[in-house]
């Protein structure tokens, strides 16, 4: 038995029934690791030493009889945006190459909370900007499908590692489609929950009121196991919910009568050569209809703003909270440096990215003197009535289907020096975070011998229509 190759729910109910270890478990997984990370680089950091204790722990409880967590003995990645006490966080930038948090954030306590093993952290795009994993600090992380591709990013490193059996789940972030998109890139499942859900503390913020904490897994009940062991309402993060928390069941789940919106502007988000994606995004719309969903069109008329609008929005955020880095308090801290004024320009000129400078350049001239009213206020404005447009398609529908990506996983070094291609490519997953709402994608077929994912909407905390609606998609087609 290949344990490494099981579903993370199949490797739990091994554990409990006694018939694999935790200490196995995540020998098989290291030993992934040494076979294919030297291809993969889909971790910054493996934290061997600390998993094998954490593994022997889950081992003595099961020995003692004591009840386990609902993540008790699956080895899990982090991204490497989120913090973890004595344990490297980089957010794969040379600003934090040697940063070693003095403090867990809440998730990674609630993965030890749950008996989860926190084998190391990914790979992702510095501070989470980008769209291929491309511009990390640490290398490109390649995509475990097809390494001449990328895995798809910000969150690469999280969805390669879960692809290629280096972990059994993973946590990502997802600020415009950043869990979403590697994971249809990479053949698996990614949940982006409700604003609010899963608590941020201790997560290294790009753009405030539009991150959050994502989870991959290998399918449905996979990302549903790794959500349910970090939802939750925290005290620590303002934003949280007290709806926070999921528990429910999947066997039952059904696609008869589930009301189905497919938005008649995602037509005219349509980009050149995605034909083939489109042909299967309409054989999957017909199997919903075959299983008993009731499908309906309707419209988003503000929808094509949301691309625009999610830019100065996020750039202008990614600005403000990056303003923080100044070689003073912590991170890098140039040596080449006379003055202050000095200290702070060096620091950053030879610290940060190209991408990073590029948003934050952006945002700063978004939120200057004489062009913040006629760019950021305005976004803000239009933000509402996209949120508004979406209240009013939920207020008869229970989810709606979409593409994830107009395109399929591309080869290295094409559009990374096109910024505008690089961010067509979130038109269908930015909307969801400038409405807060909750969307998953998952595998619907391949073109070319490459990944098509399917991106299920749902309202604000309606996370149990989506993760139900996918697992009966799955019953069906596998």
């Amino acid at each position: 038995m290949d344990i490494a190759k099981l579903k993370a729910w199949e490797m739990r109910e091994k554990l409990l029934k006694k018939e694999i270890s935790s200490t196995e478990i995540l020998k098989s997984h290291l030993e992934v690791i040494d076979s294919v990370e030297m291809d993969i680089n889909a971790f910054i950091t493996v934290d061997r030493e600390n998993a094998m204790e954490t593994a022997k722990l889950v081992d003595e409880k099961i020995a003692r009889g004591e009840s386990l967590g609902v993540l008790a003995g699956l080895p899990i990645g982090l991204k490497d945006n989120i913090m973890t006490k004595d344990l490297r966080t980089t957010c794969a930038s040379k600003m934090l190459e040697n940063f070693i948090p003095p403090f867990d954030a809440t998730v990674v306590r609630n993965i030890r909370r749950e008996d989860g093993i926190i084998l190391g952290k990914t790979n992702l795009d510095e501070f989470a900007m980008g769209g291929s994993t491309e511009t990390s600090y640490f290398g490109n992380t390649k995509n475990p499908k097809n390494l001449e591709v990328v895995p798809g990013g910000s969150s690469g490193g999280s969805a390669a590692a879960v692809a290629a059996n280096e972990v059994a789940i993973s946590l990502g972030s997802d600020t415009g489609g950043s869990v979403r998109q590697p994971a249809s890139y990479c053949g698996i499942v990614g949940i982006k929950p409700t604003y609010g859900m899963v608590s941020r503390y201790g997560v290294m913020p790009m753009s405030n009121s539009l991150d959050q904490v994502g989870q991959f897994g290998r399918d449905v009940r996979d990302a549903y196991l790794m959500l349910k062991g970090v939802s939750g309402f925290d005290p620590l993060d303002g934003t949280s919910s007290h709806k926070s928390g999921v528990n429910f069941e999947l066997e039952n789940a059904s696609l008869k009568g589930l009301k189905i919106a497919l938005p008649i502007e995602y037509r005219d988000l349509r980009v050149t050569g995605d034909e083939k994606i489109r042909e299967v995004f309409d054989n999957t719309v017909k199997l919903f209809e075959r299983e008993g969903a009731i499908i309906q069109y309707v419209s988003l008329p503000h929808l094509k703003y949301a691309l625009e609008t999610y830019y100065i929005i996020s750039t202008a955020e990614v600005s403000t909270n990056l303003s923080r880095l100044d070689g003073i308090r912590y991170g890098y801290r140039t040596e080449n440096y006379e003055t202050l004024d000095e200290l702070y320009t060096m620091s950053r000129t030879e610290a940060f990215g190209e991408e990073a400078k590029r948003r934050i350049m952006m945002g700063t001239y978004a939120l200057s003197a004489g062009y913040q009213d006629e760019h950021y206020k305005k976004a803000l404005k239009v933000r509402t009535l996209i949120k508004n447009d979406y209240d009013k398609t939920f207020e008869d529908h229970d989810v709606i289907l979409s593409l994830t990506s107009p395109i399929l996983p591309f080869p290295f070094d094409s559009i990374i020096n096109s910024p505008v291609d690089m961010y067509k490519a979130d038109l269908y997953t930015v909307p969801v975070n400038l409405a807060g709402l909750c969307a998953m994608s998952l595998p619907m077929g391949e073109v070319d011998g490459l990944p098509v994912g399917m991106q299920i909407t749902g309202n604000r905390f309606q996370e149990s229509k989506i993760i139900r609606a996918g697992y009966a998609f799955e019953k069906v087609v596998k």
